[in-house]
């Protein structure tokens, strides 16, 4: 997924976004499962929030996306707050070239833009991988109540001074997929005007036992499955499903 004009309104469309309950539950499950290190690659890291916030928390954070526009504002983010993040294009399902790391995350629900099963699956084991013995992997995605019961057939709008949307969200191709047509009206402070941008989005998802099987596949042991920020095992309306998997030499095994 390539995002265009869309990565310079991100930030402002996204400003209520739980981003600190992230980078909490990020602190808690490496301090409960005694990561030691701290070298830390986001994936699909975006516009670089969770990356600039868990570099403030001494996290020594490499960004990867696949968007270049969202990476150039990651970068420039990152220098007014004074860190040197290393961002990098990069599709998360051909990830290469980096050397090992002590965590992972998929954060934001960025794993379900990917189309297929296959690189869903390829994705798991670049991250294997990327990381070292007893690293811990970190990721969240959809639920597919949360896509077929909350996005489907949708209309979601917003009307604000400077910039507003119209967002559609209707059956995507494959089953558990939705795609998102969305309609910006961007102010021109120096005409008055609205300038309109139309971007279409996909995302797809899996049942939780499918994404338990091919962590287990690709040698991740399984620590925990939750949901929406809560220790709690996810029920049947949970929205966000939340995955804490470490890599371990036993984990086929197990």
């Amino acid at each position: 997924m390539s995002y265009g004009k869309f990565a310079y309104l991100y930030d402002q469309l996204m400003e209520d976004a739980p981003y600190d309950s992230w980078v909490e539950l990020i602190i808690q499950k490496v301090e409960k499962f005694s990561v030691s290190g701290k070298k830390l690659l986001d994936l699909a890291c975006g516009t670089g929030q969770l990356s600039i916030r868990l570099g403030k928390q001494g996290y020594d954070v490499t960004g990867v996306d696949l968007s270049g526009d969202m990476l150039a504002v990651a970068q420039v983010k990152a220098e007014q707050n004074g860190l040197r993040i290393p961002f990098y294009q990069q599709n998360m399902a051909e990830l290469e070239g980096f050397g090992e790391f002590d965590i992972i995350g998929i954060f934001c629900d960025s794993l379900n833009y990917l189309e297929t099963e296959s690189e869903v699956k390829a994705t798991f084991q670049r991250v294997h991988g990327h990381l070292k013995d007893d690293g811990l992997f970190i990721f969240d995605v959809h639920s597919i109540y949360k896509m077929m019961q909350i996005f489907m057939n949708q209309t979601f709008a917003e009307n604000d001074e400077e910039i507003s949307y119209i967002w559609h969200s209707y059956q995507g191709e494959y089953p558990n997929s939705v795609e998102h047509e969305l309609s910006f009206f961007v102010l021109d402070e120096a005409t008055g005007k609205y300038d309109r941008y139309d971007e279409l989005h996909f995302q797809r998802t899996y049942p939780v036992e499918s994404y338990e099987g091919w962590l287990r596949e690709c040698g991740f042991e399984l620590l925990e499955v939750s949901a929406d920020f809560e220790d709690t095992a996810p029920g049947s309306q949970a929205e966000r499903i939340f995955f804490i998997c470490r890599k371990s030499a036993f984990a086929k095994d197990k």
